[in-house]
C-alpha cells in the first residue's frame, strides 16, 4: 500500500539538521512507499500463483495414472539408495506386487478419509476461533477501560483498535493456511500416485507457499494501512515538529503486536495440547495397546491425529512467526520514534517495514527457483528445502545495505549518540544469520543423519529408561550454542544501537520468514498425504514416496523450531526495550530487593507454564485413550474387532474430546502469562517488571531450546530405528527381530517418542508466547503502569 507520506497533512519529512544527509533527497519518501508497495504487490501475487498452482491438482486417481505406478515412468534414480544390495533388490520386488488396492476404491476412501480431516479441522478452527474472538472483546473492553482510566480515552481507543486489527489479521491468516493445508493433503498423495515424487514435492512447497507467504504479506499489508490511517488521523507525525505526536502513534500501534500475540496464544497452546492429545492418545490406544500401525483406520484417534498435524504444525507455528514478525516490527517502531533524528524522517522511521519487504521478496525469487528444480533422488528434497532458506538468507543479505538511502549517516538513538547507518546493517545481518546457524543447530541434535541421534538409537537397545535418559542430557546440551550465539548477537547488537539494534536483529531474522513457513507447513501436509495413502489403501510405494517427503520435512521442521526460538527471543527482548524506553529505563541499575524479587519470580513463571501445559497434555490424552479403548471393547464385544474400520461417529468424538479439552485446558496457562506482567507492574512498580521480564525470556529460552530438540530427537530416533537404521551402527550384530520394526528396540524408541511428544510441539514452542506476550503485554500497557507501585509506595510510607 503506498503511503500519503507527500500529502500536506502529513508534511514533508525532513532529514536530522544536525547529522550530514544519506543520498536520498529530503523530503522523499517515494523510496520507502515504492519499496513497501512493491514487496506487498509480489506477496500477494506469489501467493495467488502458489494457490493457483495448487488448485490445478487432480482431486482424484484416473486410468491414465496407474501406468506410472509400475515404474515404467518413474526415473531409475529415485530409488538408486534403496537398491544397493540384494537384500534390498528383493524388497523392491515385494514391494511392486503390492499394487493397493483398484481405484474406485481408492478414491472412494481418499474421499472420506479426507472429508473427516477437513470437516476436523474446520470444527476445532471455528470452536477456537469463537473462543479468540470472545477473548479479543472481553480484553478490549477491561484493557480498554484500564488505559483510558490511566492515561487518555485517545490512546485507550487507538491501542484498542490496533489490538483488534492484529488479532483479526491473524484470524485470517490462520484459516488461509488451515484451508490450504487440509485441501492440499489428498491431492499430493495423488500426485505421488500418478506423478512420481517430484510432482508430489512442487505441489506440497506450493501449498506451504501459500500460508507462508500469505502471512508475511498480510502482517505487511495491515501494518502499513494502519500506519497510514493512523498518520491521517494524527497528522503532524514523522516530521520536526510531531515528535511526540510521533511517539504517542507508534506506542498505540504496538497494541496490533499484542493482538497477533494473542492469537498466538490460544494457536500454540490450545493447538498444542490438541494434537499431542491426539498423537499421544492414538500412540498408546493403538500401537502400544492394539499393536496397531500409526495410520490404521481401525484407530478412531488418527482421524484426530492427522487433524492435529495442521492445528499444530499449520494454525499453531503459523500464528507464532505471525505474532513475532507483527511483534518485531511494532517494537522496532517504537524504538525508531524514541530517536530525536530518526522521528523526523518518513524513510527512517519506515526502516522496519522496508526490511521485512525485501524480505519477502527475496523470500518470493528463493522460492521460485525451487519450483523450477526437480527431485531426482530421495535425498534431494531435503537438499532442496535447506537451499530455498539459504538462498532466501543470501539475496536478503544484498539487499540489507539499502538501509544507506533511508537514513541519515549518523543518529541518536535513546541511550547513544553517534549511531551510523550501518551499525543497523550490522544488526540485521547478525540477527539473519545467527536465526540460519541457530536452525542448523536444532537440526544437528534432531536429526539422525548426525550422531546424537544415532546415540540415542544405540541407547535404545538397553531400555526406553536410558533412552530417555540419555534424550534429557542430548537436550540440555543442545542449549548451549544457540544460546550463546544469541548472547553475542544481543552483545553486539545493543553496543551498536542499543535496543534498536536488538529490535533490527529480530526483524533480521524473520526476513526469511515467507521461505522459513513454506518449509514448515511442507511436512504437515506431507505427513497428511501419507496417512491418506495407507488409510486408502494406495500401493505401498505411494507411502513409501510421501514417507520421503515427510522425512525430509521433518529434518526442516527442526530447523523452524530452532528459528521460532531465536526469533521470540530477540522479539521479546525488543519489545522489553520498547518498554524500557518508554518508561525511561535505560541503564537503570537492576541491582536492590524489588528488582532482585523480580528476577527470581519471571524466571519461575516458564515452570509454572511448562507444568501446566504438560498437565493438560496427560489430562487429554488420557481421555483420548479411554475413549479410543471404550469404542475397541464394544467392537470385540460385538465380534467386529480388527474388521471395521472408525466410524465417522467415531473419529469425530475423539476430535470433539481433543478440541474441549484443549480449550479449556488452555484457559489457566494463557491466564498466568497475560494476568502475571499487570499484577507485577501494578502491585511492584516499572522497575521491578523489567526484571521479571527477564527472568522469564531468559528461563522461557534454555527451555523451549531444551524441549524441543530432546523432543525432537526422540521423534527421529524412533523413525530411525523403525527403518532399519541400526543395521549400519550394529554391522553384524543387527538382528532385525531385535532391533527393528516392531522390536523391543523400537518399543523402547517409541516410549521415548511418546514423552517426547508435548515437548516438542506443546510445552516447548508455547514458551515463545511465554517471552513474547508478556514483554508486548508490558509495552502495550506501558503508559499506564507507575514508576513505584502499590506495594512499594505501602512499604515506603
Amino acid at each position: 500500500m503506498p503511503f500519503p507520506f507527500n500529502n500536506p497533512i502529513l508534511g514533508a519529512s525532513v532529514k536530522a539538521s544536525q547529522a550530514p544527509a544519506a543520498p536520498a533527497a529530503a523530503g522523499d519518501s517515494s523510496l520507502a512507499s515504492g519499496l513497501i508497495t512493491a514487496a506487498t504487490l509480489f506477496g500477494f501475487g506469489y501467493t495467488l500463483y502458489s494457490f493457483y498452482v495448487t488448485t490445478q491438482a487432480p482431486s482424484e486417481i484416473n486410468e491414465k495414472m496407474i501406468p506410472l505406478l509400475d515404474g515404467t515412468k518413474e526415473n531409475p534414480k529415485e530409488l538408486e539408495s534403496a537398491s544397493r544390495d540384494e537384500e534390498h533388490k528383493a524388497e523392491e520386488e515385494k514391494r511392486k506386487l503390492e499394487k493397493g488396492a483398484d481405484v474406485k476404491t481408492i478414491n472412494s476412501r481418499l474421499a472420506k478419509y479426507s472429508t473427516y480431516i477437513t470437516n476436523g479441522a474446520m470444527t476445532f478452527l471455528y470452536q477456537e476461533y469463537v473462543a479468540i474472538i470472545a477473548f479479543a472483546l472481553i480484553f478490549s473492553a477491561l484493557a480498554g477501560t484500564g488505559l483510558g482510566y490511566l492515561t487518555t480515552t485517545e490512546r485507550a481507543v487507538l491501542t484498542v483498535t490496533a489490538y483488534l486489527l492484529g488479532t483479526s489479521t491473524s484470524l485470517l491468516a490462520g484459516w488461509i493456511g488451515m484451508r490450504i493445508a487440509v485441501y492440499a493433503n489428498s491431492r499430493v498423495a495423488i500426485k505421488c500416485y500418478g506423478g512420481g515424487i517430484s510432482d508430489g514435492f512442487t505441489l506440497a512447497l506450493s501449498a506451504g507457499a501459500v500460508m507462508g507467504f500469505s502471512i508475511m504479506t498480510l502482517a505487511l499489508f495491515s501494518l502499513s494501512a494502519l500506519i497510514v490511517a493512523y498518520s491521517k488521523y494524527f497528522g503532524d507525525v514523522m516530521s520536526a515538529s510531531g515528535q511526540e505526536t510521533t511517539k504517542k502513534m507508534f506506542e498505540c500501534l504496538a497494541g496490533f503486536g499484542l493482538g497477533a500475540s494473542t492469537v498466538a496464544m490460544f494457536g500454540r497452546v490450545g493447538g498444542g495440547i490438541f494434537t499431542k492429545a491426539a498423537d499421544v492418545g492414538a500412540d498408546i490406544a493403538g500401537k502400544i495397546g492394539e499393536g496397531w500401525d500409526e495410520d490404521d483406520p481401525r484407530n478412531p484417534a488418527v482421524i484426530a491425529d492427522n487433524v492435529g498435524d495442521n492445528v499444530g504444525d499449520i494454525a499453531g507455528m503459523g500464528s507464532d512467526l505471525f505474532g513475532s514478525f507483527a511483534g518485531s516490527i511494532c517494537a522496532a517502531l517504537v524504538c525508531c520514534a524514541q530517536s530525536p533524528d530518526l522521528s523526523k524522517d518518513v524513510n527512517s522511521m519506515m526502516l522496519p517495514l522496508v526490511l521485512a519487504a525485501m524480505g519477502l521478496i527475496s523470500c518470493v525469487v528463493s522460492n521460485t527457483s525451487m519450483l523450477c528444480c526437480k527431485v531426482v533422488m530421495d535425498a534431494d528434497v531435503e537438499i532442496l528445502l535447506k537451499r530455498q532458506i539459504t538462498i532466501a538468507s543470501v539475496l536478503a543479505t544484498l539487499l540489507i545495505p539499502c538501509c544507506y538511502f533511508l537514513l541519515p549517516e549518523t543518529f541518536a538513538v535513546r541511550g547513544k549518540e553517534g549511531v551510523a547507518w550501518w551499525h543497523l546493517v550490522i544488526c540485521c545481518l547478525l540477527g539473519l544469520y545467527s536465526g540460519l546457524f541457530i536452525g542448523y543447530i536444532a537440526e544437528y541434535y534432531t536429526s539422525a543423519s548426525y550422531t546424537p541421534v544415532q546415540r540415542l538409537a544405540v541407547e535404545c537397545k538397553t531400555s526406553a529408561a536410558t533412552n530417555i535418559i540419555q534424550g534429557l542430557a542430548l537436550g540440555y546440551k543442545s542449549c548451549i550454542a544457540p544460546i550463546v550465539l544469541v548472547g553475542v548477537t544481543v552483545y553486539i547488537n545493543f553496543t551498536l544501537a542499543r535496543f534498536l539494534g536488538i529490535s533490527i536483529g529480530a526483524i533480521g531474522i524473520l526476513m526469511t520468514l515467507a521461505s522459513s513457513l513454506t518449509i514448515d507447513a511442507f511436512g504437515p501436509i506431507t505427513d497428511n498425504a501419507g496417512g491418506l495413502a495407507e488409510m486408502s489403501l494406495m500401493p505401498k510405494k505411494v507411502r513409501d514416496r510421501t514417507d520421503t517427503l515427510d522425512a525430509a520435512g521433518n529434518t526442516t521442521a527442526a530447523i523452524g523450531k530452532g528459528f521460532a526460538i531465536s526469533s521470540a527471543m530477540l522479539v521479546a527482548l525488543g519489545s522489553f526495550g520498547a518498554f524500557a524506553q518508554v518508561k525511561h529505563l535505560i541503564d537503570t541499575p537492576q541491582i536492590g530487593a524489588f528488582q532482585f524479587m523480580g528476577l527470581i519470580f519471571g524466571a519461575v513463571v516458564p515452570y509454572w507454564f511448562f507444568a501446566l501445559t504438560m498437565e493438560s497434555v496427560g489430562i487429554a490424552a488420557g481421555q483420548m485413550v479411554e475413549e479410543v479403548r471404550r469404542q475397541v471393547n464394544e467392537k470385540k464385544k460385538s465380534g467386529l474387532d480388527g474388521v471395521v474400520d472408525a466410524s465417522q461417529e467415531d473419529c469425530e468424538q475423539c476430535i470433539q474430546i481433543a478440541t474441549n479439552s484443549s480449550l479449556y485446558e488452555m484457559i489457566a496457562p494463557g491466564a498466568l502469562i497475560v494476568i502475571s506482567p499487570l499484577f507485577v507492574g501494578y502491585l511492584f512498580g516499572a522497575e521491578m517488571l523489567s526484571s521479571f521480564l527477564l527472568g522469564a525470556v531468559v528461563c522461557s529460552a534454555t527451555m523451549a531450546v531444551s524441549a524441543s530438540n530432546t523432543g525432537g530427537a526422540w521423534d527421529n530416533t524412533k523413525k530411525f530405528v523403525k527403518s532399519g537404521g541400526l543395521e549400519r551402527m550394529l554391522g553384524p550384530e543387527y538382528d532385525p527381530r531385535e532391533h527393528g520394526k516392531n522390536s523391543q528396540t523400537h518399543h523402547n524408541a517409541i516410549v521415548g517418542d511418546t514423552v517426547g511428544d508435548p515437548l516438542k510441539d506443546t510445552s516447548g514452542p508455547a514458551l515463545n508466547i511465554v517471552m513474547k506476550l508478556m514483554a508486548m503485554v508490558a509495552l502495550v500497557f506501558a503508559k499506564s503502569i507507575p514508576d513505584t507501585g502499590f506495594v512499594q509506595q505501602m512499604i515506603s510510607a
